[in-house]
């Protein structure tokens, strides 16, 4: 499955279940951008506007562009009364957007789909001269030993988790993005917490879980009970994230 078609069917547990962003990396982010109150965003590859209303809150004129028509779809429902939101139905690599109109790209989740030689070159083409490129992901703690055994679990049963993860690339590839030693990594702690039904939803609403009436779903579920029931206290687990920033120049 394509890499736009296959969040086509995950929207609604994408929407409830995906975790924010923490309010620690906005104020990092504006303050580091040097953002003016009048600055133009833009959200590339923006799902269902998590990162897009964070910003809006903070004032900012946003865009989402965002290619599957559905995720798309959740984001104007939930901003389109904000006038300061505007949305696309484009990609990273064309995303329909004036030249040197964007003072700020912001990408998160979502730079591991793209082409990157394709986007770098629509993002030089979109930024001002002097505009930033913010990427930024929720990475799951691995010093967690909830998150080693769940990682295993995806591992086993998730045939195309280790494919498509975004901790495949390694901060030297993300810096290769940016012009040379114009990048700077940030991090912050953030976290959620589940009970079961929550867990359940928060890995069906990634991209490389298995479809519900596959054998390798059932098996996944299971495990998932299992391990929801080991670790569960008062009825809850808590997923804690390093949530990284990479912020510089094009």
């Amino acid at each position: 499955m394509d890499s736009v078609a296959r969040f086509s069917n995950r929207v609604a547990d994408y929407v409830k279940y995906r975790p924010s962003y923490p309010a620690e990396l906005i104020d990092c982010l504006i303050t580091r951008a040097e953002l003016s109150s009048n600055a133009q965003v833009a959200d590339i590859g923006a799902g269902t506007g998590i990162f897009s209303k964070l910003l809006l809150d903070q004032g900012y004129a946003v865009t989402a562009v965002e290619p599957n028509t559905k995720m798309l779809g959740a984001a104007r429902a939930q901003l389109s009364s904000n006038r300061r939101f505007s949305a696309v139905n484009n990609s990273a690599e064309q995303t329909g957007l004036a030249e040197q109109s964007i003072d700020l790209i912001c990408a998160a989740q979502a730079f591991h789909w793209f082409n990157t030689e394709r986007a770098k070159q629509e993002f030089q083409r979109i930024l001002k001269p002097d505009g930033y490129l913010a990427l930024i992901w929720n990475q799951r703690s691995l010093q967690q030993p909830l998150q080693v055994e769940y990682d295993a679990l995806l591992r086993e049963y998730a045939s195309d988790y280790q494919r498509v993860n975004h901790m495949n690339l390694t901060p030297a590839d993300i810096a290769s993005f940016f012009r040379p030693d114009a990048m700077r990594e940030y991090s912050f702690y953030n976290q959620q917490e589940f009970a079961l039904q929550g867990l359940i939803g928060r890995i069906q609403s990634t991209s490389y879980c298995p479809g519900a009436e596959s054998q390798a779903y059932k098996q996944l579920m299971a495990a998932v009970k299992i391990l929801f029931c080991k670790y569960q206290q008062g009825g809850k687990i808590r997923l804690e994230y390093e949530t990284k920033l990479y912020l510089g120049k094009l």
